[in-house]
């Protein structure tokens, strides 16, 4: 016989019985705006744990999030082929392959490059994080999380994913950041960054000249892992400066000040004047 919290803790959860009520009405004032003017963001869970998807679904739907589910990942493929989504929820291991897979072709699709991504899974180990972070994914959540953290993290999600048209393109010689259009571009090509990632290059690129810590980082990442390590960040500049820098082991833009923090430069293609 199971005993109290066990299915809960098998799922991947902390919870047993799904969110306090009331939940659902202070969680819809803080939805994200979506592209096209609808209100409710639209999740892909896919994963195979059939009673995680069912309390996870049924949490995010009570919370005002519309949430689609797949257990496997031709099943995964095959609905965001289909449809679009504003976020997808993804578990490493699944019955017909690695959650990793999937990350690295959402990645090199143009059509998901930008899809917000939050990976889920048992897997704990920092290696097993970084590698996740390096292939694109936007947040990692090991199992068992509590739910107000996993709502937390969507939420944040989706609030870097919306646009923001109020503010100025940023120029820094051939390097623009445009955070309306939520997209860098180097020599008017667009740069190749995720969600967050670009969120990072904005925090840099709004404080030119000033030397911010991780800590400042993720402050300012606001909403954003709040047990994230401190390695995670480093991976994400790493894949920011190959998209940006002409060299990124050599980088001009984006520079490290050992046990300091990153800073970003001021004058960065001097040629440009």
């Amino acid at each position: 016989m199971e005993r109290p919290g066990e299915p809960a803790a098998r799922a991947g959860l902390s919870f047993g019985a799904g969110p306090p009520a009331g939940d659902a009405a202070a969680f819809a004032g803080d939805r994200a705006p979506i592209p096209g003017g609808a209100m409710t963001a639209r999740l892909l869970l896919i994963d195979d744990d059939d009673r995680l998807t069912g309390l996870v679904g049924d949490y995010l739907r009570q919370a005002g999030y519309a949430v689609e589910t797949a257990p496997t990942l031709a099943a995964g493929r095959q609905q965001l082929e289909r449809e679009l989504f504003d976020a997808l929820l993804l578990d490493l291991m699944l019955p017909d392959g690695d959650g990793l897979d999937l990350c690295r072709e959402l990645r090199a699709t143009p059509r998901t490059r930008t899809l917000p991504l939050l990976m889920l899974t048992a897997r704990g180990e920092p290696m097993d994080r970084i590698v996740g972070l390096e292939l694109g994914a936007d947040d990692y959540l090991p199992k068992p999380f509590e739910p107000r953290e996993l709502l937390a993290r969507v939420k944040a999600l989706l609030r870097r994913a919306a646009p923001s048209a109020d503010d100025d393109v940023l120029r820094f010689g051939r390097l623009e950041v445009d955070p309306g259009g939520r997209q860098a571009r180097l020599d008017g090509q667009p740069c190749d960054l995720t969600s967050y990632q670009f969120d990072l290059l904005l925090v840099l690129a709004r404080a030119p000249g000033r030397v911010l810590s991780r800590d400042q980082i993720m402050d300012a990442l606001k909403g954003h892992a709040l047990e994230a390590f401190d390695r995670s960040i480093d991976v994400h500049i790493s894949r920011i400066r190959a998209a940006i820098e002409d060299d990124p082991k050599n980088p001009r833009r984006i520079l490290t000040v050992r046990g300091a923090g990153y800073v970003f430069a001021k004058k960065q293609d001097t040629e440009a004047g």
